[in-house]
């Protein structure tokens, strides 16, 4: 016999999430535990992050960490991505400080438990925002840099990255980031879990 799931309301989401000593995911109905981090995510995430907010030092350009959650109404999804770029002022979800919905750029560093869920139904969801221009995905145990550019409403133009001495030029705005910018401190012997 199979047990139904129960199906929340986003109110309901929201409410849990706000006592929660964990984060979870909202994925239309479903709540869903995030894993923890390893250090090698967050190295590559503090790498992306601080180079993106030094860079962009002055301009008119806001970024934000996995603390920052991100609705995406049109498929009742919450999520909390590695990084994100927003231009202008932060679009935010009702009266909170908390919730976003305009990023222009997102970064996800990939991992054994959500690597397939980031590279498939997750972008599927994030092409679905306005504002989102390009989006990064990148792998932590390997020189390995997925990048996505939107071209045209209906297009999306991948580039692989997997050289140690590579350069990935940001199509969303004018930046380039080295590998071994992003990859400082980055240990390949780590054992993923």
């Amino acid at each position: 016999m199979q047990l139904l799931q129960k199906i929340y309301t986003p109110a309901e989401y929201l409410e849990l999430e706000a006592k929660s000593e964990f984060r979870s995911e909202y994925r239309d109905g479903e709540i869903v535990p995030m894993a923890g981090g390893t250090t090698n995510h967050n190295e590559i995430s503090l790498n992306v992050a601080t180079n993106l907010r030094f860079s962009l030092k002055g301009q008119n350009y806001r970024v934000y960490m996995s603390d920052v959650r991100l609705w995406i109404p049109p498929n009742r999804q919450y999520t909390y991505p590695d990084v994100m770029l927003i231009q202008g002022e932060p679009m935010y979800l009702e009266n909170t400080t908390s919730t976003v919905t305009n990023p222009r750029l997102i970064v996800e560093v990939l991992s054994k438990s959500t690597g397939n869920y980031d590279r498939s139904e997750k972008f599927d969801y994030y092409r679905s925002i306005p504002e989102l221009q390009e989006y990064i995905l990148i792998d932590q145990s390997c020189y390995h840099v997925l990048q996505y550019v939107k071209t045209s409403a209906t297009q999306w133009l991948l580039t692989d990255h997997n050289q140690a001495d590579g350069i990935v030029k940001l199509g969303s705005i004018n930046l380039a980031l080295s590998l071994s910018d992003i990859y400082d401190r980055v240990n390949f012997d780590e054992i993923e879990e």
